[in-house]
């Protein structure tokens, strides 16, 4: 079977904003156009006119809601997970501290508690549930808004570190800027939710949903550059050449499979962390010994990697699937 160079975990986050998307787009459009017509539900209080996304939730369409909420959390949960695994095994630029490795795990645990509020927020609806239902409202808001300030403190972080990869920094700020929002759109719809402003409170909500998607859409940013560290990357393919990285200091792919003499890797890339690099560093161009070298892979020059006068293959760790 042929190997599929653009099949990667970034097609978690995709199917995730995809599936949020149609989930809100089908309740609002259920809400607004015949024969519902923008109908006054039961949970919906006297002089409210603009029905909330669980008004809308919490009638016929609610199979359709659990649905899209437990499917959307799922592959967003996966591309936290994803995010941690590339890193750790070096498909991503690799965490250089522990207190990077905490805030990827804070990231990961809020997130799962904002997951578990969205889920239970669409089976305890609002009109037969509602304490319930806004706990766990509460609950996702708060979950999902402190994985996001996490990921972004990590993030900082990394773009210390990896002051060229720039794909850091461009998603810390769309990051940042869905956390600033959603703070603030999430204090306006609580105050007017409570001081029964409910037609802004809807529409506040139903924003606040819509830009959500937003930030599961930029966890495509964070996991593209693992197409280019995948298993069996076959350097010397015209079609593939160019889609390494140019190694400094501590931000370095590293090629792994079959080498020679001049240090030339064909077969499997991963980022290396600096403390790797102060062990087993070297030069490998011209080496017949097994060390393990760094370079340049711009354009489809030579990956420096791990070869000895034999060009035995190399063999090293595999990721979760081929194509990925």
């Amino acid at each position: 079977m042929r190997h599929l160079p653009y099949l990667s975990y970034y097609l978690y986050p995709i199917l995730a904003g995809l599936i949020w998307l149609a989930t809100l787009l089908a309740l609002l459009i259920h809400w607004l156009v015949p024969p519902v017509s923008r109908a006054h539900y039961p949970s919906m209080a006297a002089s409210q006119q603009i029905a909330y996304i669980s008004d809308v939730g919490a009638s016929t369409l609610k199979p359709l809601f659990i649905t899209g909420c437990v499917l959307t959390t799922v592959f967003l949960d996966i591309s936290f997970a994803a995010d941690y695994y590339l890193r750790h095994k070096g498909r991503l630029v690799p965490n250089q501290t522990r207190t990077e490795t905490v805030l990827a795990f804070l990231t990961i645990g809020f997130a799962i508690i904002g997951t578990v509020g969205l889920i239970l927020l669409s089976v305890f609806d609002t009109a037969r549930y509602p304490k319930l239902h806004n706990i766990f409202l509460l609950l996702f808001i708060g979950g999902y808004v402190l994985s996001a300030i996490f990921i972004c403190w990590e993030y900082q972080r990394l773009g210390q570190h990896y002051k060229h990869h720039h794909h850091l920094s461009t998603s810390f700020w769309i990051k940042l800027t869905f956390v600033i929002l959603e703070i603030l759109l999430a204090i306006a719809f609580v105050s007017c939710t409570f001081t029964q402003h409910y037609n802004a409170g809807a529409v506040l909500e139903w924003v606040i949903a819509f830009i959500f998607s937003a930030y599961v859409f930029s966890f495509v940013v964070d996991l593209w550059p693992a197409i280019k560290t995948q298993p069996n990357l076959n350097l010397h393919n015209p079609r593939e050449k160019g889609m390494g990285f140019e190694g400094n200091g501590g931000q370095v792919v590293n090629g792994n499979g079959y080498g020679n003499g001049d240090g030339n890797g064909t077969g499997d890339m991963r980022y290396v962390g600096a403390s790797e690099m102060e062990e087993g560093g070297g030069e490998s161009s011209g080496s017949h010994l097994p060390i393990q070298g760094y370079g340049n892979a711009v354009g489809g020059g030579p990956v420096m990697g791990l070869t000895d006068h034999s060009s035995r293959p190399v063999t090293r760790e595999r990721g979760l699937a081929g194509n990925f």
